[in-house]
């Protein structure tokens, strides 16, 4: 199971549109450097893949990576496979483990409250650094063993 990275995304507020980026930073245990997820025990990064959004284009919607709040948006990687306790490499040194599928909205995120629907509570996936580096658009992404 491998795929790429097509996006990299951060924002320093919580239930907004992430702002691209050419590299992102991970920190063990924190997740991305700058962006408003990191230090959660459980959701450091989110994950969403390039053909989830493609759903939502296909459904008339502009949308594009980090529009979901997602901080890597991969492609070729089938993340609804992943299951909890999964680990995934990124690229020589990045290590992650997936902690959550999906996620529960308690309030609507901008994409919702815009077209009415958002795919990230029923694709995205949530995950812990267990090792950082960097990560650039174009690293590879492989499902690591347990």
């Amino acid at each position: 199971m491998a795929g790429k990275i097509v996006a990299a995304s951060l924002s320093e507020c919580r239930g907004v549109r992430k702002n691209n980026v050419r590299q992102a930073r991970l920190i063990a245990d924190h997740g991305i450097e700058g962006d408003a997820h990191a230090g959660d025990r459980r959701r450091q990064v989110s994950l969403l893949a390039l053909e989830s959004i493609e759903k939502m284009r296909s459904a008339g919607l502009e949308v594009g990576p980090g529009d979901f709040g997602e901080n890597l948006t991969t492609e070729g990687l089938d993340l609804l496979a992943l299951k909890v306790g999964d680990r995934l490499r990124i690229g020589a040194s990045v290590e992650l483990e997936i902690t959550q599928l999906g996620k529960e909205c308690h309030e609507p995120c901008a994409i919702y409250r815009e077209a009415g629907d958002c795919v990230m509570p029923r694709e995205g996936v949530f995950a812990r650094v267990l090792r950082g580096g960097n990560v650039h658009v174009g690293d590879s992404v492989t499902k690591g063993e347990n």
